[in-house]
């Protein structure tokens, strides 16, 4: 018996069929007859959205995949965020210029308030969008989120205008993501539930900060995203 048709047979069993479909020789045989299929996963958690034991399940998550996490209050984001972009490098050959950060249309002015009067936000917009080799030359993207998954560690970006386009988000070398706690949620199909109420609009998974590693296990960072990723989890007022 092939592979293909050992695998067929278990999907038959699984399902309850009798062993018909196409054979390893490809002759097909009886189309089987509808079967319903039990779909008894969790479609939710014990814990509910947005709760201390969501959050710090996330917070836990993000940090083993080595992001950094911090949960402030909506009146400490804009001092959190100018902190954060202190500790950049700069901009320029020799990183002594002043930082430079592209920040998606719609993001929130005030999230930006407190960045000194040098540092440079360069607006990402559908009508003037910046070139893949202009936000290379950035230091960081700063963006909102739709949804996270804490068991998971996952944050989910879908384009709205507070997270802008995927290349936003994905080419710069630090990426500030600013999460409400009311957006974290404990499973993926509560966040997947909540996604679908846009279908149409691309989305962006991110379990911590881009990396990947060789067949020797050697971690290297940065590959096809961004190498750091700061979360800032904001807590109702």
């Amino acid at each position: 018996m092939s592979a293909r048709e050992e695998v067929l047979q278990r999907i038959r069993a699984a399902l309850g069929q009798p062993g018909t479909g196409t054979t390893a020789a490809g002759r097909v045989g009886t189309a089987p007859a509808a079967v319903e299929v039990p779909r008894e996963y969790r479609t939710a958690g014990e814990h509910a959205p947005g709760s201390a034991a969501v959050v710090d399940q996330l917070t836990d998550r993000l940090e083993d995949y080595k992001a950094h996490v911090r949960q402030v209050s909506p009146d400490e984001l804009p001092a959190a965020i100018a902190a954060l972009v202190a500790e950049l490098p700069g901009a320029g050959a020799d990183r002594s210029a002043p930082a430079a950060l592209v920040a998606p249309s719609g993001l929130e002015a005030g999230w930006l308030a407190a960045l000194p009067d040098d540092v440079v936000v360069h607006r990402d917009t559908p009508e003037a969008p910046l070139t893949a080799g202009d936000l290379d030359a950035l230091d960081a993207v700063v963006t909102a989120a739709r949804v996270a998954c804490s068991e998971t560690g996952t944050i989910v970006l879908d384009g709205e205008p507070d997270q802008g386009r995927r290349a936003v988000s994905l080419v710069p070398d630090v990426h500030l993501c600013v999460v409400r706690t009311d957006q974290v949620v404990q499973t993926v199909p509560e966040m997947v539930r909540r996604l679908s109420a846009h279908p149409e609009r691309p989305q962006t998974w991110i379990s911590g900060p881009s990396a990947t590693s060789d067949i020797e296990l050697d971690r290297v960072e940065g590959v096809h995203g961004p190498r750091t990723l700061h979360v800032l989890l904001v807590s109702p007022r």
